[in-house]
């Protein structure tokens, strides 16, 4: 049958199914275990019986699920016409659910295999299929217990980025599974504690580790592929992440993560990667797509030899190809019919709306097919709105299913709260929902993922200890990673034992979580920030697979009192739904005021705010927001017609946290917070929010 595409169980046996309009030939490949060069059997598909249009299909009785299979494709060897089929290359399938033997992958060999004939097999010559993982089918049976998708509105999100291995894999961690979907498993009381929604998780389809060909000059040792943006295979959970070394284990141990976190109330959100592969350009190796179709797979430059690279990182997928939107639709709705994936947030996603030529199109048809498809109908759609050539469409990415990472937030808060100059007007447009942004295309807050910190940049901790980054472990010259990180040190470059310095640092810290709680948007944390974790100033570790990206959870108990904050910020945005309601706020929602009750100098000099937000028309309840991004402690006077009445202090980010000070309901007469004169001080580089109704503190 030629479809569906890929292995499936039929009837009693397999059926294989692959695309590939150029070639001439096929063969499929069967192994007995994962590390054999030699198939125990090869069959040679012939054109007229096992050729449906461009689909190569084959049934083979008696086999089941477990079994392990690769292809051999031939056709025309011509590079300059886009043409890169090699008859001694091992194939994986693009729709392999599963692969086996990942730990022996070698990219850079061939097996020294000559001629060699397994019995009833066709001749292979010179193979890399020792050199290879192999697909594998694994099997489909698993009890579920009744999981259904969650759906939290956008409204309610609290996004938490980390890393499968990087979470758990440090000895800190006090997990039995670590490294593993499993450790993921066991932190999730952690996840519960802290009161985030959702987890969004670096890539964790199929990749290579050990293509980095560079070494770090300070050790010697082999840098990694660790973050995992060079996908090998699209459907597969990365059998390393499984803590079972039987083959598949990754496929059943992946779904036991998500019904579990589902348990838990967390959605799980995948970080994928569709703009380009592993394969890389001209130069990389063949895995699946090049020998497979490379001229319908990728974007080619006008000499087919070479690949358009809008990706950064060697060759562009060939996104709005019929062929390839139905790849990527098929992979989706996978992830989400067969593992109950909740959301996918699309890396480099501009480079999914360009043509065949790579021009940004105005209606981009895969990304209207993926907003508009009927499975991914409730599914979260996130979008890194840029690409590295230049496409920058953060406010205006396609249609209202898709939310952007907002890297406008990121960049205006770190410098609000560095103090630079000009960024009142900036700081309050992110606080309300960044209408400047969204708003003209018909988007809300909703729209806006709002962060400070993730993966790619400096941690939290090392936003505020480093004022330049520190990459030379990378093996870069220090040259790779941005230069406008928009950090500061406070004094000394990185760790310091001054209390004083390390205060301060902290206060930042507060002040850029709390702001993110604030904000009306999808707040998403990078993990560990809450506890300090620190990269060593580092802004662009993905070749760290070591105690840079590991998280150290002793930290967590060094610095249990920002967890607390965290919890309580969290806590604070969840009690007040006016800070997250999924529209911009009203003039009569929000009033903004100066120090001394005047129009906010919006950009100049002066890093000072407040605001007054109508929490609940009914009960007259209001906040107050008030922030001192200077040196010097400023004497705030409130609104003559919210002065009066009892006020509580919910949180100021100068403070440290004893006793119950952070608990909701611990108010403070208003003498204590508010002087007779309505007036309020605000310290130095700190963040006050005061909450007042008519009838007392509630």
């Amino acid at each position: 049958m030629p479809l569906p595409l890929g292995a499936h169980p039929q009837d009693n046996g397999i059926n294989f199914s692959l695309f590939s309009r150029h070639a001439s030939s096929v063969s499929l490949l069967l192994f007995d275990s994962s590390t054999d060069a030699i198939p125990a059997r090869t069959a040679v598909l012939a054109v007229k019986q096992n050729k449906t249009g461009d689909i190569w299909h084959i049934w083979i009785e008696g086999l089941r699920s477990g079994c392990l299979y690769s292809w051999q494709v031939d056709g025309p060897d011509e590079p300059d016409l886009g043409h890169r089929f090699n008859p001694q290359k091992i194939l994986l399938d693009p729709y392999a659910t599963a692969l086996a033997g990942t730990e022996c992958w070698d990219f850079a060999c061939l097996s020294d295999d000559a001629s060699v004939t397994a019995e009833g097999s066709a001749p292979l010559t010179k193979s890399d299929a020792g050199a290879k993982a192999k697909c594998l089918l694994p099997e489909g049976d698993f009890d579920w217990q009744e999981d259904q998708p969650l759906r939290h509105a956008w409204s309610d999100t609290v996004i938490y980025e980390t890393h499968v291995r990087g979470l758990t894999v440090h000895s800190s961690s006090a997990v039995q599974h670590p490294g593993t979907f499993l450790g993921v498993v066991e932190k999730i009381p952690y996840f519960q504690a802290l009161g985030i929604t959702a987890i969004e998780l670096l890539p964790v389809q199929e990749f290579f580790e050990n293509e980095l060909v560079r070494r770090n000059p300070t050790n010697g040792e082999q840098l990694l592929n660790y973050w995992g943006y060079s996908t090998v295979a699209f459907f597969a959970p990365k059998e390393r992440y499984a803590s079972c070394k039987q083959p598949g284990s990754q496929f059943s141990e992946f779904k036991t993560m998500v019904r579990e976190l589902h348990r838990a109330g967390i959605e799980v959100f995948l970080d994928i990667v569709f703009n380009h592969t592993a394969e890389g350009n001209h130069l990389g190796p063949t895995l699946n797509f090049k020998g497979l179709d490379n001229r319908i797979y990728y974007l080619l430059e006008q000499n087919r030899h070479y690949y358009k690279n809008y990706s950064g990182t060697g060759n562009t997928l060939n996104c709005n190809h019929p062929v390839v939107r139905d790849y990527i639709l098929d992979c989706l709705r996978h992830w989400v019919i067969e593992m109950h994936v909740d959301g996918f947030r699309f890396d480099l996603a501009s480079v999914l709306g360009r043509d065949r030529q790579g021009n940004l199109l105005a209606n981009p048809p895969l990304l209207e097919r993926i907003a508009e498809d009927p499975i991914l109908r409730n599914v979260k759609l996130i979008a890194e709105a840029w690409d590295a050539a230049g496409a920058y469409q953060v406010g205006s990415f396609m249609g209202p299913r898709w939310s952007e990472w907002n890297g406008r937030y990121r960049d205006d808060v770190r410098r609000f709260w560095r103090g630079d100059s000009g960024m009142s007007g900036a700081l309050a447009n992110r606080l309300c929902g960044s209408a400047d942004i969204y708003q003209h295309s018909g988007k809300a807050p909703v729209h806006s993922i709002n962060y400070v910190t993730c993966h790619d940049g400096f941690t939290l901790n090392d936003l505020v200890s480093y004022a330049q980054k520190h990459n030379d472990n990378n093996g870069e010259n220090n040259a790779d990673g941005t230069n406008d990180n928009y950090s500061a040190n406070y004094g000394v470059e990185g760790p310091s034992d001054d209390p004083a310095i390390d205060a301060l640092r902290v206060q930042q810290m507060k002040n850029m979580i709390a702001t993110l709680m604030l904000s009306r948007g999808v707040p998403m944390l990078f993990g560990g920030d809450e506890f300090r974790r620190t990269q060593a100033g580092n802004n662009n570790a993905y070749c760290q697979d070591n105690e840079v990206n590991w998280y150290d959870w002793r930290l967590s108990e060094k610095n249990h009192e920002l967890v607390r904050f965290v919890h309580t910020m969290i806590d604070l945005r969840r009690r007040f739904p006016v800070l997250r309601a999924e529209c911009f706020y009203t003039a009569g929602e929000i009033q903004w005021f100066a120090p001394d009750l005047s129009v906010p100098d919006w950009n100049g000099a002066s890093g000072l705010l407040g605001c007054l937000i109508n929490v609940d028309q009914e009960t007259s309840e209001v906040l107050c927001l008030l922030f001192n991004a200077t040196v010097e402690p400023v004497t705030f006077t409130l609104p003559a017609q919210q002065a009066a009445g009892v006020w509580q202090q919910l949180l100021v980010t100068s403070q440290t946290a004893t006793g119950n000070d952070y608990n909701p309901g611990y108010a403070l007469s208003i003498q204590h917070a508010v002087n007779d004169a309505g007036r309020y001080v605000v310290e130095a580089r700190s963040l006050a929010i005061l909450v007042r109704a008519d009838n007392g503190s509630k």
